[in-house]
């Protein structure tokens, strides 16, 4: 299966650079696999495609302001994002896999400076992309990165230097996060608002939490021209004994998103029973793949090429969701993580 197979031209200009000012006015596009029929809604409406007693599983995991801003010796500027915490020898010394950006002419021991007196010591190389960072902080790291750290956007959201943190911060994040480890937000719920969950909970709708701390791999591009060779980063995923169990119970599971969807099939057995426990997952969904637990896919619109846009082919059928972006495009939606979303019935 060739990766250009599933390319597509997408307008620049229909790239969400900011997100909707309301999070459930997005634009919502219902897709019926059994009929092929697509309907044009608002996520508003979301209740109202769902029946009593489905199950919607959302990730909880929480954003952590994963990217830093130092200084090279050299007074270089230099971008760090925090990929996976590997040592805490202490509250003040804390060792990380990062990202380095521009990594050029960095070597293993430079050091790198920090606003209140914070440096970070480059003690590793792991792979032509990755490093391991030691800082060493004068307060607790969490509070130097809760105070520094900034909203890891994905690079194709564009910032000035003089834009706020805020809005961004709280806005890239799910209203029900709750467990800190995420580099890169599960986009298909910053859609959700407190109006949204109170009316599909008033409807019998089973909200059930499953966390998958989403990683590096949700920027990684595919980058073997055969689908089949291509291998995702493993993410941390974690299941309770309840919420295993309201699935097994359930006629209809719901993914909200791509990390929710791997979640549940990751933690399905093959006579489709949901484990419950914790791991990691390198699952890699693409076209051919035979869904064992989720039955609706609620998700945004990818880039293409990406191991997000083959797991919604996967699951849609690639005919019908190219029929679907070419219907996005022509009504301009707005792609990617800030942008509008459908709902694959």
């Amino acid at each position: 299966m060739r990766l250009g197979d599933f390319d597509y031209n997408l307008p620049e200009g229909l790239i969400a650079q900011q997100p909707h000012e309301m999070r459930d006015q997005a634009r919502m596009m219902v897709i019926n696999r059994a009929t092929g029929d697509i309907v044009h809604d608002v996520f508003l409406n979301l209740p109202h495609y769902l029946k009593r007693q489905d199950v919607l599983v959302i990730n909880d995991s929480k954003v952590i302001p994963a990217k830093l801003i130092g200084k090279k010796e050299t007074g270089g500027l230099i971008e760090i994002l925090l990929l996976s915490k590997k040592s805490e020898e202490a509250q003040k010394c804390s060792t990380w896999e990062v990202l380095l950006r521009p990594a050029k002419r960095v070597q293993i021991g430079a050091r790198i400076f920090f606003e209140s007196g914070c440096e970070g010591i480059i003690t590793d190389r792991i792979t032509d992309k990755k490093w391991l960072i030691t800082f060493i902080t004068r307060m607790d790291f969490d509070c130097f990165l809760n105070q520094f750290g900034v909203a890891p956007l994905p690079p194709y959201i564009k910032r000035k230097k003089s834009t706020s943190r805020d809005e961004d911060i709280d806005r890239y994040q799910t209203i029900y996060a709750r467990m800190p480890g995420s580099v890169a937000a599960p986009t298909a719920g910053l859609h959700f608002s407190h109006h949204v969950i109170n009316a599909l909970e008033k409807n019998d709708v089973l909200i059930a939490p499953v966390t998958l701390h989403v990683g590096y791999g949700t920027f990684y591009p595919i980058e073997t021209d055969h689908v089949e060779n291509h291998v995702m980063e493993k993410e941390f995923f974690e299941i309770s004994d309840k919420v295993s169990h309201i699935m097994n119970n359930a006629s209809n599971v719901v993914a909200v998103g791509t990390t929710s969807t791997r979640v549940i099939e990751s933690a399905t057995d093959k006579n489709c029973k949901v484990k419950p426990g914790s791991s990691h997952t390198d699952l890699f969904i693409y076209p051919g793949y035979r869904f064992k637990r989720v039955n609706t896919l609620l998700t945004n619109f990818h880039l293409p090429r990406s191991s997000l846009f083959l797991l919604v082919c996967a699951f849609g059928g690639k005919d019908l969701i190219r029929k679907a972006y070419d219907q996005a495009i022509e009504r301009r939606y707005r792609f990617y993580s800030y942008g509008d979303c459908m709902l694959i019935l």
